[in-house]
């Protein structure tokens, strides 16, 4: 017959005197965190450490370990928390027993990484004691009371999150900017918080949009900067092609700023994303004092869209690269060498679409890249012998041919049409809300009013790229003027800057047939 004997259970107790050979001290640590750098979370901060650490070496059957911190960092990940990985770390490497900590909320404001922590650390058989919840993880209800705890500081974290993210977004609203004014070139901090001009910045940023228009890329304009020793919005010497664009397509150089440019999508995450349209954003116009014209400004991000979509070349090798095209098929002409490795070596321009279909080979011809020089130069001088002329001409036309008084009083009635246009939209979706109403005759009157703010909403996209399109040509041609206003003389040979000040683009049609296309307007064919 079979016989079950018990082995009872071995358990330890407590004197509360000193501990013996036989019963070694627990090997205890304290946690402690604030979420932010204030003064009066600092007071806190300090009062935990030092409570922790009376309180672990008051007891005698403790020994002492460490209190690890974390100041000024969010509990709703770890990822930061160098002081809590250094401790669990400790922890799993068998340095630390138990852990003492404040409340669940000072351990983690995650539920999934506060109980996936504690059950890495059971496993390893480390407990931790919440004091203020007197919760212990090796209770058998320790895990649900967890569990309850961490879920409503989680909740208490997004909480907090949707006050901030409903703070910053009322700011916005009322157009309030805040700028990282020590990364900035250009622009200090004044004594309201509002961006104030730096004069010796505010040259160098001139300057950087004066090189792009004269048609150096980003990467020309990085390596220009460090070769004449120009400092970064940081101090560095070292310029990089995305610093230049950054500051080539920032809207407050022109008085003006866009807020609301990325978000926090996860509360618990906290990563920073792009804003494509999920959250509002706000465009704050006048701002500041402008260091560039609005004109200026708007004429580069044409420019730089134009590249982005023609310019092949992206280093600033090439002066023509982008401006040279095809009269027949529409292509862009491109740099071949030729005989690169011998004294025949020559650069000719050809078009980049010539092969693309075996069938029908484009007819345009190459020219060597002196050879094309040397008509421009032939260009630039039948305009200078007109120069006076032309001056004179574009002086008198030019606020009457470029005057955009009359687009804007229709952009103005569009905009105000609109307006109303929502109004009613939203007067009859109140009425249908509050109202017993046929649906079929609310659609139709929905589908009218929608089909008519789609009408207005094109019409308003129109007249602003009319009133863009003609502000862009303006600037041009003054820059065009500028530029000619400097030549004295007739021109003798090619030069980077010339090309740059004056002229648009080349289009190829035949050896008998370049034409030179300027800044202005003008044509010119050789």
């Amino acid at each position: 017959m079979r016989a079950v004997r018990v082995i009872p259970a071995v358990r330890e107790f407590s004197s509360g005197q000193a501990t013996h050979a036989f019963a070694p001290k627990r090997r205890v640590a304290g946690y402690a965190r604030v979420s932010t750098d204030s003064e009066d979370q600092y007071a806190s901060y300090e009062a935990q450490v030092d409570y922790y650490t009376r309180m672990i070496k008051a007891n005698a059957e403790w020994e002492f370990v460490g209190i690890y911190t974390d100041e000024g960092i969010s509990g709703t990940s770890t990822n930061r928390r160098e002081g809590f990985k250094r401790m669990i770390a400790d922890a799993l490497a068998g340095k630390i027993d138990l852990i003492v900590t404040k409340s669940v909320s000072r351990f983690a404001r995650n539920t999934v990484d506060s109980l996936s922590t504690i059950r890495k650390l059971k496993e390893h058989k480390v407990e931790v004691y919440f004091e203020k919840e007197s919760i212990k993880t090796f209770d058998s209800k320790g895990e649900l009371l967890i569990t309850i705890m961490s879920s409503l500081a989680q909740e208490e974290s997004r909480s907090i999150s949707e006050n901030t993210k409903w703070g910053r977004r009322k700011r916005f609203a009322d157009g309030q900017v805040t700028v990282c004014y020590t990364r900035f070139l250009g622009y200090d901090k004044g004594p309201d918080g509002n961006l104030v001009v730096n004069p010796e910045q505010a040259k160098l940023v001139r300057y950087i949009f004066s090189l792009f228009l004269q048609g150096l890329t980003f990467h020309g304009i990085a390596k220009r900067l460090e070769s004449e020793g120009h400092k970064t919005g940081t101090g560095n010497s070292a310029w990089y092609a995305s610093a230049v664009k950054h500051i080539l397509t920032n809207v407050k150089y022109k008085g003006d700023a866009l807020l609301q440019k990325y978000y926090i999508a996860d509360f618990l995450t906290k990563k920073p994303m792009v804003n494509k349209g999920e959250v509002p954003q706000y465009y704050v116009e006048k701002n500041h004092e402008a260091i560039i014209t609005p004109e200026i400004f708007d004429l580069v991000q044409k420019e730089v869209e134009y590249r982005v979509q023609h310019v092949e070349t992206r280093n600033g090798t090439h002066v023509f690269s982008g401006r040279i095209r095809c009269g027949v098929c529409g292509g862009l002409f491109g740099p071949k060498v030729w005989h690169s490795k011998s004294k025949y070596r020559k650069v000719v321009w050809q078009c980049n679409e010539k092969y693309a279909d075996r069938h029908h080979k484009c007819s345009t011809p190459h020219l060597y890249e002196d050879a094309l020089q040397d008509l421009f130069v032939q260009a630039v001088n039948i305009v200078i012998s007109t120069k006076d002329e032309i001056i004179g001409n574009f002086g008198k036309l030019t606020e009457e041919i470029f005057d955009t008084a009359a687009e804007e009083a229709h952009l103005e009635r569009a905009k105000a049409e609109r307006l109303g246009n929502v109004s009613l939209m939203e007067q009859l979706n109140t009425e249908n809300a509050s109202t017993v109403m046929d649906q079929q005759t609310y659609q139709s009157r929905f589908d009218q009013l929608s089909k008519q703010y789609s009408e207005v909403n094109k019409n308003l996209a129109t007249l602003d790229e009319a009133i863009c399109d003609r502000r862009t040509r303006k600037t041009k041609t003054e820059l065009f003027l500028k530029g000619l206003k400097k030549q004295e003389g007739v021109v003798t040979e090619f030069s980077e800057d010339l090309w740059h000040s004056l002229a648009d683009h080349a289009e190829i049609n035949s050896k008998e047939d370049v034409r030179f296309i300027f800044k202005n307007g003008m044509e010119i064919r050789i």
